[in-house]
């Protein structure tokens, strides 16, 4: 757009006054569909278009460096991704030290792209507990487990949702009963429906679509 300098400060003022108020809209949208859309609305992007935004570098040194140059790029992207869900309790680093696990000689990957949105809504249960209960997550032990990484894993099952990438176990300070009574709670109230299992030090929490218990 040209402007007509006889027009002087005022029209140039009113000029950028515009744009601000956009960007302003602009930013609020994006936040709005971040925090209160459902995973379904924040994915329905036009073809093309990138379905989350870069994030600030996430520091991986602690982790297995042989497994973190094995993931490549699909790494920093399953980074922003995570990043983009904009979770207040839950950092993309602790979901992504999860994978990095080995069980004998088979080592556990990162989802396939194609799984990334299953995690969301169970992402958002855990940020909701840790709320709740006013605590910080102390680990992820478990998120995506690759087929042959779950065989491995004792007493995990053939057709775990885990492998769907939509189960995390968790853990907080505060004992897994209290956890999972605190999930449960909050299933009660339709937040989500999906399965809470209590075990020993951690508790398991998915939003495979139906209510189960153990």
């Amino acid at each position: 757009m040209l402007i007509d300098p006889s027009r002087g400060e005022s029209a140039d003022a009113q000029l950028q006054s515009r744009r601000g108020a956009l960007c302003t809209l602009g930013a609020g949208a994006l936040a709005l569909l971040a925090t209160t859309g459902s995973a379904s609305a924040f994915f329905s992007k036009k073809p093309g278009m990138s379905i989350f935004t870069p994030s600030a570098p996430v520091d991986f040194s602690d982790l297995p460096q042989d497994w973190v140059t094995h993931q490549g790029g699909e790494l920093k992207a399953y980074a922003d991704f995570l990043a983009s869900l904009r979770l207040e309790r839950l950092t993309p680093h602790q979901v992504i030290a999860s994978h990095a696990k080995q069980r004998g000689s088979v080592w556990n990957s990162l989802p396939p792209r194609t799984l990334w949105r299953q995690m969301a809504p169970t992402l958002r249960v855990i940020d909701r507990v840790s709320a709740q209960l006013g605590q910080p997550v102390k680990e992820v032990v478990s998120a995506y487990r690759a087929p042959s990484y779950n065989a491995r894993c004792p007493g995990a099952k053939s057709g775990s949702y885990h492998q769907a990438n939509v189960a995390i176990d968790v853990v907080f300070d505060a004992s897994p009963s209290t956890v999972a009574q605190t999930a449960r709670t909050m299933r009660s109230s339709g937040l989500f429906r999906g399965g809470v299992g209590r075990y020993p030090t951690f508790t398991h929490i998915d939003t495979r679509g139906q209510n189960v218990d153990w």
